[in-house]
């Protein structure tokens, strides 16, 4: 609740200086920006990454299926290169690097130690994106956006022999995903700026599954985990 009231509160305070752009008669801004055939730009923003798990069955008597996943705001900056179709169309490619960081809790250990992995994450993340936008409304002009997308973990373990018995969390190198998502651009005096959110779901399965314990008694970390996939909320602010 606390990470949703912060993001609001970020688009309320990022729209307040460009209500102005509502007038019903207003000085139009940047007249042929959209008549370019490419367009560049860049981007800042913040994410808020999940998990989703898929669970295997079990007896329950003996294992507790639900990973509880905690959140944290993470950081985004990037690039943006645009492709004008026509009038209401664009192909978007928006290469970034995104930090952020999820805390895992697992059922059935007694020690914190054991209990809780920190997963730390740095994506190279490049989205290919459609964007379809409305006719433009004096110096404003809404738009949905979609698209797939991979992403490069450079904090994976992928390759670590180690697991969660040493306190190694092991997720895939590489993910794909598809995005939905919608905004506005806003045309100011001296550049184009364009504040969107948007959704964020992985198609590919990131959880390297740990070795095999020796001890059948002990609880094992991933034993009861079919597929785990990454899901976020990106909220971006472009300048072009």
């Amino acid at each position: 609740m606390k990470n949703t009231l912060f993001f609001i509160t970020v688009l309320l305070c990022c729209y307040q200086p460009i209500f102005a752009q509502f007038n019903e008669d207003p000085i139009l801004n940047l007249e042929n920006e959209d008549k370019k055939r490419l367009n560049w730009g860049y981007f800042l923003g913040f994410n808020q990454y999940d998990f989703k798990f898929d669970y295997k069955e079990y007896d329950e008597s003996q294992y507790k299926t639900d990973v509880l996943v905690g959140k944290s705001i993470g950081f985004n900056v990037g690039l943006i290169g645009e492709l004008r179709i026509n009038d209401y169309f664009d192909i978007r490619l928006e290469p970034g690097l995104y930090y952020t960081q999820r805390d895992l809790l697992f059922p059935g250990f007694a020690d914190e130690n054991d209990a809780i992995r920190e997963v730390k994450s740095t994506y190279i993340h490049v989205p290919l994106l459609i964007k379809a936008s409305t006719k433009r409304l004096g110096n404003f002009k809404p738009f949905v956006v979609g698209g797939v997308s991979t992403s490069l973990n450079l904090s994976s373990s992928e390759d670590s022999a180690e697991d969660n018995s040493t306190g190694t969390f092991r997720m895939k190198k590489t993910t794909y995903y598809y995005e939905l998502g919608f905004g506005i651009d806003f045309y100011l005096r001296y550049f184009k700026f364009s504040p969107s959110i948007r959704g964020v779901f992985a198609l590919t399965d990131e959880l390297i599954q740990d070795n095999p314990s020796t001890n059948a008694v002990d609880p094992n970390w991933t034993s009861n985990i079919n597929h785990m996939y990454s899901r976020g909320v990106f909220i971006n602010f472009t300048f072009e």
